[in-house]
């Protein structure tokens, strides 16, 4: 399970439930979110999505505790084709 909260307007809180429980710290610049989403969606849904990205390639104890939402790419070069392919 995925929960997203939303801390402030570029903050949020996501907690993932897994064999281990983990918390990160997200921060989704308001340009990237537009470049990826186009504003189709709620940021939430975008931050939800990109956990569900990273749960396919790496365990929830492997993701970041704290980022900003635009290093994925440098991780996963594939990220934004298929962010912005999921949320079309």
């Amino acid at each position: 399970m995925i929960d997203v909260q939303r801390i402030d307007d570029t903050r949020f809180d996501v907690t993932v439930e897994g064999r281990v429980t983990t918390h990160h710290e997200v921060t989704v610049d308001r340009a990237y979110y537009q470049h990826l989403t186009g504003g189709r969606v709620p940021v939430e849904v975008l931050v939800k999505r990109s956990f569900e990205f990273l749960l396919q390639r790496e365990s929830n104890t492997s993701i970041l505790q704290r980022f900003d939402l635009h290093v994925i790419c440098g991780y996963f070069p594939e990220y934004e084709k298929k962010i912005q392919e999921v949320l079309k």
